[in-house]
Formats: C-alpha cells, sequence, structure tokens
C-alpha cells in the first residue's frame, strides 16, 4: 500500500491557495475561468467548422459516388474535430487559435506541458462534450468544478491556465533629496526577512491607508528599523523607512554585481581545461 500511498502525495491538486504540487509547491498559476475558456473553445469550434465546409466545398466538384462522398465527409468531420485540435495542442504545447486570442494555456495538473495523450483524449471527449452537446455538457462540467476543468481536462488530467496577466506598476523609489548626504556614510545592516517583508508591505499598501493609520504604521516600523540603523537620521518615521529601504536595495544590488564580476573575472581559469589535459 506504501507505493500507492506515496503516488498520490506526489499528485498535485487545487486548493485555495492555487495548484500546489505534490512535494509542496505553490505555483503562481491562475486557472482559466468557466467563461473565459467558453470564448476560447467557441473560437476554436467555429475555426474547425470552417475548415469542414471550406473542404467540402472544394471537394463537391469531384466526380465521386456516394459512397465515396460519404466516406470523405465521415474523414474530413474526424479530421476537422479530433485529428487538428490534437496536432495543434500537441504542437504548441497547449495552445490554438481560440486559446491564443484568450490568453490562455493548457497544462497538465503539475504544470507541466502537455503532450499527444492529453491532447487526444481532450479532442476525443470534447466530440461528446462540445459538438454532440453544443458546448452544454462542457459548460455544465466547468461550472461545477472548482478549477472550470471540462471533462476532457479531468479524464487527461490538465487544467487551463490564464498566462495574459497585467504588468504590475514598478513601485521603486529611491533616497529622499533631504536624506542623501546623511545615506553617503549611514550603515544599515541587514534587516530579519519577517521586517522587512512589513516594511516593502507597508510602501506597497500606502496609498490606500489613511493619514492616521500611515503615520502610525509608520512610526511603529521605523521603531523596529531604527536598531540596524547608524547613525539615525532626523527626518520624518516615513522618509526614513524610504531612505533606509533605498540604501539597502541599492547596496545589496551592488554586492550581487560584485560578485558576478569575480565571477566572471574566474571564468577562464574555471572552464580551462587542466594543464597537460589532452584536447578533445
Amino acid at each position: 500500500m506504501a507505493p500507492a500511498n506515496d503516488a498520490r502525495s506526489r499528485a498535485a491538486r487545487f486548493d485555495e491557495e492555487g495548484l500546489v504540487t505534490g512535494e509542496a509547491v505553490a505555483l503562481d498559476v491562475r486557472p482559466a475561468s468557466a467563461l473565459i475558456r467558453a470564448g476560447g473553445a467557441a473560437i476554436d469550434v467555429l475555426v474547425s467548422v470552417l475548415l469542414i465546409v471550406a473542404v467540402l466545398l472544394a471537394l463537391a466538384g469531384l466526380d465521386a459516388d456516394e459512397a465515396a462522398f460519404r466516406a470523405i465527409l465521415v474523414a474530413t468531420i474526424v479530421c476537422g474535430i479530433v485529428v487538428l485540435p490534437t496536432a495543434v495542442e500537441t504542437a504548441s504545447r497547449g495552445r490554438s487559435l481560440g486559446k491564443l486570442a484568450m490568453g490562455l494555456r493548457v497544462v497538465r495538473d503539475d504544470g507541466g506541458a502537455i503532450g499527444f495523450r492529453h491532447a487526444f483524449i481532450r479532442a476525443l471527449t470534447g466530440v461528446v462534450e462540445i459538438y454532440l452537446t453544443f458546448g452544454g455538457l462542457a459548460v455544465l462540467v466547468g461550472f461545477l468544478n472548482p478549477s472550470s476543468k471540462r471533462l476532457g481536462d479531468i479524464l487527461a488530467g490538465t487544467h487551463a491556465q490564464v498566462e495574459r496577466v497585467p504588468q504590475l506598476p514598478s513601485t521603486a523609489f529611491g533616497v529622499p533629496p533631504e536624506l542623501v548626504g546623511w545615506a553617503a556614510t549611514a550603515d544599515v545592516a541587514r534587516m530579519p526577512d519577517p521586517l522587512a517583508r512589513r516594511v516593502a508591505s507597508f510602501f506597497v499598501n500606502v496609498e490606500h491607508l489613511v493619514p492616521e493609520s500611515r503615520a502610525r504604521v509608520a512610526a511603529s516600523l521605523a521603531g523596529e528599523v531604527a536598531p540596524f540603523v547608524s547613525p539615525l537620521p532626523d527626518a520624518a518615521p516615513e522618509r526614513f523607512l524610504a531612505a533606509v529601504v533605498a540604501l539597502r536595495r541599492e547596496r545589496d544590488l551592488a554586492a550581487l554585481r560584485l560578485a558576478d564580476a569575480r565571477v566572471a573575472s574566474l571564468a577562464p581559469v574555471l572552464q580551462a581545461t587542466p594543464v597537460g589535459f589532452p584536447e578533445r
């Protein structure tokens, strides 16, 4: 029973925090809603139908008997609703024209790219839940599933995630002008991670705070940051915190650049072959 339990523990799952892998790693992905998926599916269905109609119109002028025409008709429909979607999703790793238009991608439940098996199961199941029921079954299952999966996703172990997300505005700022002279000689030690995160969160949400709460939180954080700074400047708490954050960021960036330069300078030695080692 141990292997089965271990396999289940490695399976990815969705919870209230998003996609969590079997190794308890939370992936920063957002499952697509049923409405967005319906829009992408409608575009894909429309393209498939137009291709089938175009092929049939092209073959209408052929001099073929009724049996041959029926065989061509069946082959065209199968290619349009099963073979073509499978080939497109397999080659594009989960993309199609409709998904590209809606900013979606189909991935495995563990976040990896889908393969032929996943795309074939989705396309084959789509014949029933999209074409034979005019999308009714897919919409019903999508609205009932917490991750907006349709029946094909449940059988294939896949889901659709949103890849088109808005770009977050930059909140970086420099040392306040009145504290530039102090920053040139100030000693700012590295703060504990919880405190650094609270200070960063304060500046992210500072515009949403009322003036009284803004001043109170800034004063409280400045009191916690003060032991890591010497000498203390004569400045308002919020301006003091802004100077500390900007100064700490600039010095950390300078340290990282210095480390990269040192590693780059050692690259010829690290990549060279030992003395006397034959060239191959």
